[in-house]
């Protein structure tokens, strides 16, 4: 372990991790931050390749047997102060921990293996997505596709929204998601569009077989042109002039209703 202390926010390195706070230095760097205990552990839980950890001494006390577990690896373990670590973390009150690790590339997904998958178009928000995330692995979802204007996947509030579940779902953001409509259902897979102009309730779909759901952006939902793709157009029915759920919501409720049916099945 590294028993120097780093005690100046102006130190080279310190300097170069906070600039890792914007998406833009990130893909520059190629690198992205870990903030927080529940990250570090799930990271190496699945043996993601961290390159430094940056802790407190306090932090250190209180969670010997991690630090064990990560000094046995190949990375650095750099010892900083309150002050250091409050200014590389991105939250208020940072647990104490922040690790800097290398930048997340996408995925290759086989359309031919698509089983449960979900698109999403435009989406903005980091906590939705990491949200979104969770929620499909804790619903078997086997890949997940964003269009190339959507939020940052390596941004920090996905991967905290994602309580660790960002390092076990296939991600990859496709260039044209029309394009990948066309190709599942050339694989003879079914294309699912959520829409409020829907007649029929989510509910009534069969999700036992493979399928991909598409999902859009927090304000203007899906594009026309990908509803009118759909092999299926459902909606999420609401009451009280609720015009619309969130979208992390929204695809909670679909996925558990295909857990639902698989398990029923």
């Amino acid at each position: 372990m590294e028993n120097i202390i780093l005690t100046s926010i102006k130190n080279p390195l310190i300097k170069q991790v906070r600039k890792l706070h914007r998406a833009q230095e990130r893909h520059k760097q190629n690198l992205l931050l870990l903030e927080g205990t529940n990250l570090i552990e799930a990271a190496c839980q699945v043996d993601y390749k961290l390159d430094i950890v940056f802790h407190t001494d306090r932090w250190q006390e209180n969670h010997q047997p991690l630090c064990l577990k990560l000094a046995n690896k190949d990375l650095r373990m750099q010892l900083v102060s309150s002050e250091v670590l409050n200014a590389i973390a991105t939250t208020v009150n940072p647990d104490g921990v922040v690790a800097i690790a290398p930048r997340r590339l996408d995925r290759e997904l086989v359309v031919a293996q698509t089983k449960l998958r979900i698109a999403i178009e435009k989406l903005q928000d980091p906590g939705n997505l990491g949200t979104i995330i969770r929620t499909a692995v804790a619903t078997g979802v086997d890949g997940l596709w964003l269009s190339p204007d959507s939020v940052d996947i390596n941004s920090p509030k996905v991967l905290r929204a994602s309580v660790g579940a960002w390092f076990r779902l296939p991600i990859a953001t496709d260039r044209d998601l029309s394009q990948l409509v066309q190709q599942h259902q050339q694989q003879g897979i079914r294309v699912i569009a959520t829409t409020s102009q829907a007649t029929k309730s989510y509910w009534k779909i069969d999700f036992t077989h493979p399928c991909l759901i598409l999902l859009g952006n927090e304000g203007a939902g899906l594009s026309e042109e990908l509803i009118a793709m759909a092999d299926e157009q459902v909606k999420i029915p609401l009451a009280n002039g609720v015009e619309s759920l969130n979208v992390a919501v929204a695809t909670a409720l679909l996925l558990y209703e295909a857990q639902r049916q698989f398990f029923q099945a």
